[in-house]
């Protein structure tokens, strides 16, 4: 069942066209250098413009690899150039720091863009923590302290607009919550206009058999997975109402059936050794539809995995998903990618990853399709451990292949 390294050479069923380190740890080397501190990148997120023919590659910038150590968010753009004999990638040297993309004493995290396309704006979802608080500490207290902000850009990254802090306006009634967090990953912009940003928050509920006296620790806190969504293109927002069902971490993708019928779907990260999938049948405000083949197995006690629905090539063509996860069910390496070809059946997952992105310690990833029946993974990966870099690579899925 899913999550399975396949033993098939990558060249039976995909090609990977080539592999670019995108943020590197940077980290003493000796004795002498402890004077310099510690860099490193997680959380990545990627969104690719067609009009600009633009990759943006996001990250955190972090002191060490802990949450509480983030800082800033940033970015890195690259050009798509097919006019040249060998198609490939051209990455600007250096990133750029999001500075506009913050709020006073807190750290910005969680990078998660939409494109908006009637009016060609960017859209950068992220959380600001206070600095210094952690997720269990607002899970310890059952007291959120996190914002749920935003910042633009009409020009394909060259510039953002300052942060909008929507956490009034749209979890003004939801303050149970523990905590939140948005994707982290791309957003979706659905075939009728709304937009939508996957998310979670924790909640107390007490469900799971606890040896702490006091009864409030981590244990009894469960997530659940919903979407911020926009209809005005990105003026206002609403939160729909969460799943009933623990998921965390958490991605979506609008999937179209032989009816013509928008149907939204979600991939969430859990502790219950396997994903948690759903359906939305009125475009992310419930997810009331909950897959049970259970087939996407977890990776030990959880880890970000990203999807990602495309058009095959088909006449008239039909909605397939794609979905990269550590494939190891105890541990995050070998970043294995799966397809679905009846996307509405949760039983349709591949058996076998169709390709291992990444042999040895990967994590955290995000896809986007560039062109059709082409693919790009922005992915943490390394030789040591799974947070030496974040690092891009682009894929295939041949016709004839599938």
């Amino acid at each position: 069942m899913g999550n399975k390294t396949s033993s098939r050479s990558s060249s039976d069923c995909l090609k990977i066209l080539n592999k670019t380190t995108i943020y590197k740890q940077e980290q003493p080397q000796s004795w002498c250098c402890l004077c310099k501190k510690q860099v490193s990148y997680r959380i990545p997120a990627l969104v690719y413009l067609r009009d600009d023919q633009t990759f943006l590659a996001f990250a955190e910038k972090r002191k060490s690899l802990s949450d509480t150590s983030a800082e800033v968010l940033v970015m890195r753009r690259g050009t798509w150039n097919d006019g040249k004999k060998i198609k490939e990638v051209e990455w600007v040297s250096g990133h750029e720091l999001l500075t506009s993309a913050c709020l006073p004493d807190h750290r910005s995290m969680n990078p998660c863009p939409v494109y908006e396309r009637d009016s060609k704006t960017l859209f950068l979802f992220f959380v600001c923590v206070p600095n210094g608080v952690s997720e269990y500490e607002q899970i310890r207290t059952n007291r959120s302290q996190g914002r749920l902000c935003y910042i633009t850009s009409k020009d394909a990254g060259k510039s953002w607009s300052q942060t909008t802090d929507l956490t009034a306006d749209v979890i003004g009634e939801q303050m149970d919550w523990a905590t939140f967090a948005v994707g982290p990953g791309h957003g979706v912009q659905m075939k009728s206009g709304r937009l939508i940003i996957p998310a979670y928050a924790y909640r107390y509920t007490g469900n799971t058999v606890c040896t702490s006296f006091c009864c409030l620790s981590f244990c009894c806190f469960t997530p659940y997975a919903l979407a911020f969504y926009s209809d005005d293109k990105g003026h206002t927002w609403k939160a729909g109402n969460q799943m009933e069902v623990e998921s965390c971490e958490c991605l979506m993708a609008e999937i179209i059936d032989d009816k013509g019928t928008s149907i939204l779907y979600c991939n969430a990260r859990t502790r219950l050794g396997h994903r948690t999938e759903a359906l939305s049948n009125n475009s992310g405000e419930d997810f009331d539809t909950v897959l049970t083949s259970n087939k996407l197995i977890e990776t030990g006690n959880g880890c970000q995995g990203s999807v990602l629905s495309f058009l095959d090539q088909s006449s008239p063509p039909k909605t397939w998903l794609l979905y990269s996860h550590p494939s190891n069910p105890n541990k995050r390496v070998d970043l294995g990618l799966y397809v679905n070809k009846s996307p509405l059946d949760s039983s349709g997952w591949s058996d076998e990853p169709l390709l291992i992105l990444h042999n040895g310690p990967s994590a955290y990833s995000d896809l986007v399709e560039y062109e059709p029946g082409h693919f790009a993974c922005l992915l943490e990966c390394g030789t040591e451990h799974e947070n030496e870099e974040i690092a891009f690579l682009l894929f295939e899925l041949p016709e004839k292949k599938m």
